[in-house]
């Protein structure tokens, strides 16, 4: 019988679970058997797979997280776990394999297609909304919904009690998040990776809204912001980690204006809970055309979305480069944010 293997790989994130029971109802429509495989790359490593039906899926469509599980393993690290991947892929007499993920996840994938050791097929899921080839990755929808209710809330704690609120959203390299829900949100200051930002103009920027009679200021921050230098991170033997720029930026406010400044970091409460209805359609319009695209033999090619439409571009191309926050976003935001800085 014909076989899809589906898996999901690097961070969780809203819609996984959507794209997982699209997959699973328009295989099995084709005449596919689908496989699941546990805990991304890792699964293919292991053998660790199971057979998904419409019962394994039924209730899952409104679920955060995603039900195989998720792993950050580069096989290409260890070519022993390369070499399983492949013996496993064969075992199991996969036709392809649909991987469900970011940059990282669909480079790996990418690679195996271009060796030619795996057919896939790939679906964009980020959060940060940084891949090229779709104007939107599912997941991120959910994050600026979640991002603007926080900004939406603190925003009366803060004029009431005339502070500076330093909010501080996901975003390593890329700025989607903190622009999309920073202009949703009406904040005074918007902070990106995508431009570098100094100190000084965010505090005299904040002392000119005091002088006008505004006594609070919502300044949004991604975690990869440079404010005067580059993000500091701390080295781990596993990992890297960024810095908390809201907690550093807060204090630096504070000191340069005297001003009371409270931050807050959203975190990953931006990757749980239920994804929106945008996000959940775009997952399962995602889910069915990627099992088209196997039925066409159509591989080494990722789902996109744009210009309002489902369509196809090369994985290679999706994950070469970053898709940065438009310069045109960028300047509409100055409209409305403090000072333009």
């Amino acid at each position: 019988m014909k076989k899809i293997g589906i898996l999901t790989g690097g961070a969780d994130c809203p819609g996984l679970n959507a794209v997982i029971r699209a997959v699973v109802y328009k295989g099995m429509q084709e005449g596919y058997v689908i496989t699941g495989i546990k805990n991304g790359w890792q699964g293919l490593v292991d053998n660790d797979t199971r057979v998904l039906d419409t019962r394994a899926v039924s209730g899952i469509l409104d679920r955060g997280g995603t039900i195989l599980g998720t792993s950050r393993i580069d096989p290409f690290d260890n070519p022993e776990h390369a070499e399983k991947i492949a013996e496993n892929y064969k075992r199991n007499g996969m036709d392809a394999v649909i991987a469900v993920g970011g940059e990282v996840t669909l480079g790996i994938a990418s690679e195996f297609h271009k060796r030619g050791v795996l057919k896939v097929v790939g679906i964009p899921k980020s959060i940060d909304n940084a891949l090229s080839g779709t104007d939107y990755a599912f997941g991120f929808d959910t994050a600026v919904q979640v991002a603007t209710e926080l900004i939406d809330r603190l925003h009366t704690t803060a004029e009431s009690n005339h502070r500076i609120m330093v909010i501080e959203v996901m975003g390593q390299y890329t700025g989607w998040i903190a622009m999309e829900a920073g202009l949703a949100g009406g904040a005074d200051i918007i902070i990106i990776p995508e431009y570098k930002t100094e100190i000084e103009k965010v505090c005299e920027a904040i002392k000119n809204r005091h002088r006008r009679g505004r006594s609070f200021s919502i300044v949004v921050v991604s975690e990869g912001a440079q404010v005067d230098m580059p993000c500091i991170y701390q080295e781990s033997s596993e990992k890297r980690r960024f810095g908390s720029i809201g907690e550093r930026l807060a204090k630096a406010i504070e000191d340069k204006t005297g001003y009371e400044t409270r931050v807050s970091l959203l975190g990953y409460i931006q990757r749980g809970g239920a994804p929106t209805a945008f996000d959940r359609i775009l997952a399962t319009r995602f889910g069915v055309k990627a099992v088209e695209l196997v039925t066409d033999g159509k591989f080494g090619k990722m789902v996109s979305y744009q210009n309002n439409r489902i369509r196809y571009c090369d994985i290679a191309e999706a994950v070469k480069q970053r898709k940065k926050v438009e310069a045109d976003l960028v300047q509409i935001s100055r409209v409305f944010t403090a000072d333009q800085i």
